[in-house]
């Protein structure tokens, strides 16, 4: 390595560096208020859902890359156990707990 760095990565640091300044600075630099359409701001509201989604859900159908080959899987198992709590009961408390007490059993004592 000389210690160089070439262009295309100066290039690169410079753009990424130009458009998280702007984004960021974005509603600083409006001259007036600035408000969502009516429908993006419903759409906000399930932004927190589809996010812990995308990291629950592959964690839960997928290991080591590939999707769970058999139901003997102690995820699957707890995974509906702890949605159906929750639609039960609306706890997440209860969900929590239910989901650990159906988990716990089967990866450790079966070794699922």
């Amino acid at each position: 390595m000389t210690g160089q760095t070439d262009l295309w990565t100066l290039g690169v640091i410079v753009g990424l560096a130009a458009v998280t300044v702007l984004t960021r600075c974005f509603f600083f630099i409006l001259d007036k208020p600035w408000s969502l359409p009516a429908w993006a701001h419903r759409a906000l509201h399930y932004a927190p859902v589809a996010a812990l989604a995308g990291v629950v859900v592959p964690e839960v159908v997928m290991t080591q890359g590939h999707l769970v080959a058999t139901w003997a899987d102690a995820r699957l198992f707890a995974t509906a156990t702890g949605a159906a709590l929750y639609f039960w009961r609306r706890s997440v408390l209860l969900t929590l707990l239910g989901g650990m007490a159906v988990y716990l059993p089967l990866h450790l004592g079966l070794g699922w």
